[in-house]
């Protein structure tokens, strides 16, 4: 059975940054959402997908030419900027660094992965604490529920896909077992509560 879905309208909380990950079926589900964003939403997305580590990617170049808001790779020691979407690159994790400056890092594998979900969410959690949404795609392991765990313990929001949508539920199943105070929201639903957030940011 479906997990049931609380209301869509975005509560009343201040949000400073954006992490998503996602893995399997990233870039339908992506497209479902980063298209949607108005050219002045504010803050800032750091987005982890499971890459090929021995190939150059051109989701960043596929995004950029969907979406209203500008779209890079991310690169280190790069100021974060508002209205920024950002994808780690392929076989480096993405971190926030305490001042809020990204960081790249060739450091083992987490749970099998390198750019890792996992530690996107919580280096951004210690950066942002209780104004970081964390967001939950599709994906075929663990990857991300860990994370999840540590915005909900620093008091941040965490969504997750829908698991009945998702292309592959293992990931968004992983986020709620570990993280029983996200939100479930359909893909449009996802979109919609950012659209609103951005209002308010």
């Amino acid at each position: 059975m479906p997990v049931q879905a609380p209301s869509a309208r975005p509560v009343l909380v201040k949000h400073s940054a954006v992490v998503i990950g996602a893995s399997a079926g990233a870039i339908e589900a992506l497209s479902k959402i980063l298209p949607t964003l108005p050219r002045d939403f504010r803050l800032p997305i750091l987005i982890v997908i499971h890459l090929p580590p021995d190939r150059e990617s051109v989701v960043a170049e596929l995004f950029r030419n969907k979406c209203a808001l500008p779209v890079r790779e991310a690169e280190d020691k790069e100021m974060i900027a508002d209205g920024t979407i950002y994808f780690a690159p392929p076989d480096y994790h993405l971190l926030v660094e305490e001042d809020r400056i990204l960081s790249l890092s060739s450091e083992e594998p987490v749970n099998f992965s390198r750019p890792s979900i996992d530690l996107l969410f919580e280096t951004a959690a210690d950066a942002y604490g209780s104004e970081l949404l964390g967001v939950v795609l599709t994906g075929a392991n663990n990857d991300g529920a860990a994370g999840s765990r540590k915005i909900a313990a620093s008091g941040g929001t965490v969504l997750v896909q829908q698991p009945s949508e998702a292309q592959v539920n293992t990931m968004p199943l992983a986020a709620l077992a570990a993280c029983p105070a996200a939100r479930v929201l359909k893909l449009d639903e996802i979109a919609n509560y950012l659209r609103e957030m951005g209002k308010s940011a």
